[in-house]
């Protein structure tokens, strides 16, 4: 059983604009403005933005040249091997659906509980994620029309609330490029990469699209939305309320709608916090379960993750198996509140990932330089090698700032190590093995047939 191609590009760039724009990204939209001086934050975003662009390049003419749901599992398996490819796409997929479940689950319980404390936390967590598992039980086309909506809504009215926030306190930029030292750049620059962590993971829609060019404009068309919201709403909230009391909020965009719009604004934010982590939610389960199916498909999963249904066409186990996940997660972040731990691991495997996908560019043109690409980086090898160079640097900055950062990356690369080097070739053996039964049975079918 396959997946069914229903997708068009406006749901392309809600979902790959959905994963990204989660509450989590103000929590790291204020640590990127502590990092520069005044109101230069946009400075930081925008490059990072436009650094993603580089990636989404990159992503792009490989998403083209192999098109299938294994997304950068396949793309690395090509360019390097499999055992680097595997590795590398499991604990980035683990820290991608950690960091983002984690961190918005902690962030909207804390919400939600002080808005309405007679409910447990958790209980916000358990309702929302059953709603949108239900939603991509159901299939594809539903989950797509609400990541549509809810995308589209909340990128106008942040954009509204920003503009109408520096409208009211008569904003004016001040110094508007002296952003501060070298170093201090350096990692906003880097956490303000964290804002669009999750935009590729659309590649593994590529079976489910109408076409496959949706998935680079897409990517594209995202990157730049974010930007522009990103920059404006970032620029407002350090511009009506202090960054030291930003900081100290679970919820910064919270604090700011209160001090610029008083309740109404509260409960307005309220409102965006929920459809927020509802999104985000919807285009982690809708991403990730393809990319768990296509990795089981391959007997790199047990098979049982590969399972599809026959009614709506949605890998089924692979979505239910990241319902398990997400409730296990945002009880752990409940409990230990070491919600910050996980956008800087976030945004250092990111980058790890984004360098790695510039060489694996480099590679395959040499490897494949025959096979057609309907996406083709312009100027030759320039764009993926400095999409290289910078993310290295970029993610070398995060690990080496937070040792626990690279010991937590270090031991779930192990981890997924001995994983490939153990459980991966009992799977592969195990479908072997199956195959010679699965030839005989039609054989035995055909002679029971002719004997009446």
């Amino acid at each position: 059983m396959q997946l069914k191609r229903v997708l068009t590009l406006r749901t392309v760039v809600a979902t790959s604009a959905g994963l990204c724009l989660a509450s989590s990204s103000f929590v790291a939209a204020v640590m990127v403005a502590n990092y520069v001086l005044g109101d230069t934050a946009w400075i930081a975003i925008l490059i990072g933005g436009a650094l993603c662009f580089l990636a989404a390049a990159c992503f792009s003419e490989l998403n083209g040249l192999l098109p299938s749901a294994a997304g950068i599992r396949l793309y690395f398996n090509r360019a390097f091997n499999e055992q680097i490819s595997i590795t590398v796409s499991l604990v980035y997929m683990l820290i991608v659906v950690i960091g983002v479940i984690g961190v918005e689950s902690y962030i909207l319980s804390r919400v939600l509980n002080d808005a309405f404390p007679a409910i447990p936390p958790y209980a916000w967590i358990v309702v929302m994620l059953s709603l949108v598992t239900a939603m991509n039980l159901r299939g594809i086309k539903l989950a797509g029309v609400f990541q549509d909506v809810i995308t589209y809504s909340l990128l106008a009215v942040l954009i509204f609330i920003g503009v109408l926030a520096l409208y009211k306190v008569g904003f004016k930029l001040e110094a508007p490029l002296s952003p501060g030292g070298a170093a201090g750049v350096v990692q906003a620059v880097a956490l303000g990469v964290f804002l669009f962590v999750g935009f590729e993971w659309v590649t593994p829609l590529v079976e489910e699209v109408t076409q496959v060019k949706q998935i680079s404009r897409g990517m594209m068309i995202a990157l730049g939305l974010l930007s522009v919201v990103y920059a404006v709403f970032t620029v407002a909230m350090t511009a009506v309320v202090p960054k030291e009391v930003l900081l100290a909020a679970p919820a910064p965009q919270l604090v700011f709608a209160r001090t610029i719009l008083g309740d109404f604004g509260a409960s307005l934010m309220i409102v965006i916090i929920l459809a927020t982590s509802l999104k985000t939610f919807n285009a982690g389960i809708i991403s990730v379960s393809r990319f768990m199916y296509s990795s089981a498909r391959e007997h790199v999963l047990p098979d049982i993750f590969s399972r599809v249904s026959t009614r709506y066409f949605t890998p089924w186990v692979s979505i239910l198996a990241l319902f398990a996940i997400g409730l296990t997660v945002s009880a752990v972040t409940l409990l230990t509140h070491r919600y910050m731990m996980l956008v800087e691991l976030a945004a250092a495997m990111t980058s790890i990932v984004y360098a790695l996908v510039g060489i694996a560019v480099i590679s395959l043109r040499r490897r494949m330089p025959d096979q057609p690409r309907p996406y083709l980086i312009r100027y030759g090898y320039l764009v993926p090698i400095l999409t290289t160079i910078i993310f290295a640097f970029l993610a070398a900055a995060l690990l080496f700032s937070n040792l626990w950062v690279l010991a937590y990356i270090s031991v779930a690369l192990m981890l997924c190590l001995v994983y490939v080097h153990t459980a991966v070739p009992y799977l592969k053996k195990k479908h072997q093995a199956r195959r010679p039964a699965a030839r005989r049975r039609p054989s035995r079918a055909a002679e029971g047939v002719e004997g009446k």
